[in-house]
């Protein structure tokens, strides 16, 4: 069985707890759903990473929230790269599958849509 990666990326409004955990989520939640990862016991660990003006909590809480209480759940904060997307939540699944890496759907909502629009799922 492989490990493949699952990319995704999403945006909030506001810094706070409950902005976060909503997008992160609702982000989670999607990339589950397109990717049909019926048990959490397939994925290995999840990377999370925010724009440095994201610090009311940790996303990785909202994983916690969904039952994710196994998986390895590592934060991280982005590089401060000027121009760049503020207000950004961004997410690395490593997963056991047994799907070719080009099966595998990345997903982007909110205004994180726009940094990926060569990817099908950021439309």
């Amino acid at each position: 069985m492989a490990v493949r990666g699952i990319r995704g990326a999403t945006s909030v409004d506001t810094d706070t707890r409950a902005a976060i955990l909503a997008a992160t989520r609702e982000l989670l939640q999607e990339i589950i759903r397109v990717n049909t990862l019926d048990c959490f016991e397939d994925i290995a660990s999840i990377f999370f990473t925010t724009t440095p003006d994201l610090v009311a909590t940790f996303p990785a809480e909202a994983a916690r929230e969904l039952g994710m209480n196994q998986v390895p759940l590592l934060c991280a904060s982005e590089i401060a790269v000027n121009g760049r997307m503020p207000q950004c939540i961004r997410v690395l699944l490593h997963v056991n599958t047994e799907r070719p890496q080009c099966e595998i759907v990345h997903v982007y909502l909110r205004e994180a849509k726009k940094l990926r629009p060569d990817i099908h799922s950021a439309q």
